[in-house]
């Protein structure tokens, strides 16, 4: 389903479209929920038999006979229980998983600025405990509904057949008890809700401080952690209580309800005794029906409840699935191909969220195979031009084209694997160095990783690791030095070998030695490429083609390094700083 489809359909019709595709387990879960259902409807009537007829009449065999024939149901009714509680969840976990590849793809669609405005951890709970409840529901919610339909209609219909009086009595009741469990479902769905909210705020704060772990322990601030996570905690368990008080409510009203009718049956069913209108015979069988009657009770009664909890999830999910991507493919976009790397920057300008700008009517043409430095004070807007060319934000207005391509009428995919970057904070995924370097090209031979590593510098590190290019770098790649972090991040830029290359600070966690190395690859892989590169240390950039110089939002100046020292600009006061910090 597109967007468009998740904000037409209702939450319910949503949920609903996933069973289709596992309509045999579901199939089979429901037609053995039915199957118990008849055989707890069959046993009255047996038991009635056997009081009017067989015993009576002395039929003692017919007795024991219908007796073995129970016990063989009983014993079906048995594995059909397994069944319904084994396939149903297998059922329900499908669902679930279907619905949790949904909302982890389409988060993947949703562009950077989706992810600044939202905490991690408030979206790990949206893919995790928010769907928890869904399993029960996918499997116990149709199931219940079904076959206590089936049994309360069922034995209604008996109890017709056997006193219409009192039949009726306990006919009327239903109606009370639908009010009743409607009347409360949505107190509980909202406090379920707010629990779900609260729920993914812990998330973010245990997320935000395990994350940061290494920070509070070097400012001896634990207690502050520890202070802000109890501040949270103690917000869920007020949630929490709401929830359970409003489940308190629910639960003993319907205690009282399902109680009641026992006493109900049978005082009226005594006085029908004494008005000779029913026999003690047909109320042990009225007796037994109550119990058959209250079990689907109880079944919708807690299905309530599973609906409340499970329908907070399914609404926060579906919310996030109505969530447009700011940034989308044209519907006529086609594949960016066969690229030779002319990039053209056309009066370009940019606020986050519309009101913050950063750049202000930027014009920049670069050339196939040219490499451009790009220099700045922080904040001037250098890395934001860099990633509006790979469209990780979409301009304000202007345009930027590369080969002539509007890159707004290009697809997305084919535009990031057209253009490779190694940006100053490197992340690297917590696996092995050999599948941190594969990211860069899934799929290719350890030889081609090898050979990458090799081309970074990183090669003989890697080999001197505990185990090799088979090394755990640990979460984030804590086990591993600055350097070696942002070598394999260029590693991964040998291995993917892009025409179009963008550089952000990526060598500012090397030593001079390393540096001159990984420089001198650098100038081996631009060759033939578009580069573009974002540098505070200006030592490596002395050989671009032309250095643009980027302050307030606009370009103050370009040329090249020969041309800017003399100039007197913000380029030549940079240069002069560093060489006199460099004298010191």
């Amino acid at each position: 389903m597109t967007t468009k489809d998740y904000r037409q359909r209702s939450p319910l019709r949503i949920f609903l479209s996933y069973f289709p595709k596992h309509k045999k387990l579901f199939a089979v879960d429901v037609s053995c929920a039915v199957g118990i259902a008849a055989v707890d409807l069959a046993f009255p009537l047996v038991t009635r038999s056997a009081l009017y007829d067989m015993l009576p009449r002395g039929l003692y065999r017919t007795f024991f006979l219908v007796m073995a024939f129970t016990a063989a149901a009983y014993v079906l009714r048995t594995f059909l229980n397994y069944i319904v509680c084994y396939y149903g969840h297998t059922f329900g976990i499908r669902v679930e998983a279907d619905i949790r590849q949904d909302l982890f793809r389409h988060m993947q669609e949703l562009s950077f600025d989706f992810y600044d405005a939202n905490r991690t951890g408030q979206l790990m709970s949206r893919l995790t405990s928010d769907l928890f409840d869904l399993t029960e529901l996918a499997h116990h919610g149709p199931e219940d509904i079904l076959t206590s339909t089936v049994t309360i209609l069922g034995a209604l219909v008996v109890m017709f057949s056997i006193q219409w009086k009192l039949a009726v009595i306990v006919a009327v009741t239903i109606p009370i008890f639908l009010v009743v469990v409607f009347s409360m479902r949505g107190s509980m769905s909202r406090a379920s809700g707010r629990v779900k909210q609260k729920v993914g705020h812990i998330n973010a704060e245990i997320e935000s401080s395990l994350s940061g772990i290494r920070t509070a322990k070097t400012f001896a601030n634990e207690t502050v952690e520890n202070a802000r996570f109890t501040a949270a905690n103690e917000e869920y368990k007020t949630s929490k209580r709401e929830f359970h008080k409003a489940m308190g409510r629910f639960a003993s009203s319907m205690e009282f309800f399902l109680t009641s009718l026992n006493v109900i049956v049978i005082g009226v069913g005594g006085y029908l005794i004494m008005a000779e209108d029913m026999d003690y015979r047909d109320l042990l069988t009225f007796t037994l029906y109550i119990s058959s009657f209250v079990t689907p009770m109880r079944k919708l009664s807690s299905f309530s409840e599973m609906f409340a909890n499970g329908f907070a999830g399914l609404n926060r999910f579906v919310e996030l699935m109505r969530t447009e991507p700011a940034i989308a493919d044209a519907p006529d976009a086609w594949p960016l191909d066969n690229v030779r790397g002319e990039i053209a920057v056309d009066h370009v300008s940019f606020a986050y969220d519309g009101d913050l700008a950063v750049l202000h009517d930027v014009s920049l043409t670069v050339q196939p195979g040219e490499t451009i430095a790009v220099v700045g004070p922080s904040g001037g807007g250098k890395t934001t031009l860099c990633q509006l060319i790979p469209r990780f934000y979409d301009v304000s207005s202007g345009a930027i084209r590369i080969d002539g391509r509007d890159i707004r009428q290009v697809t997305q995919q084919s535009l990031h694997q057209a253009i490779g970057i190694v940006q100053q904070d490197v992340f690297l995924f917590a696996d092995t160095v050999l599948e941190n370097i594969r990211y860069g090209k899934p799929g290719a031979s350890r030889e081609e990783v090898m050979e990458a590593a090799k081309k970074a510098e990183i090669y003989e590190d890697i080999l001197a690791m505990p185990n090799g290019f088979d090394t755990y770098v640990g979460e984030r790649g804590t086990l591993l030095s600055g350097g070696q972090k942002q070598r394999i991040a260029i590693a991964r830029i040998f291995l993917k070998n892009p025409p179009i290359l963008i550089l952000d600070e990526a060598t500012s966690a090397l030593d001079s030695v390393t540096e001159a190395k990984i420089q001198r690859a650098f100038d081996s892989l631009a060759v033939g490429r578009t580069t573009l590169i974002i540098a505070h240390r200006l030592s490596t950039i002395r050989n671009a083609n032309r250095i643009i110089s980027i302050a307030d939002g606009t370009i103050t100046e370009c040329g090249t390094h020969e041309q800017l020292v003399h100039t007197g600009g913000i380029y030549s006061q940079l240069y002069q700083t560093q060489n006199a910090l460099a004298g010191r």
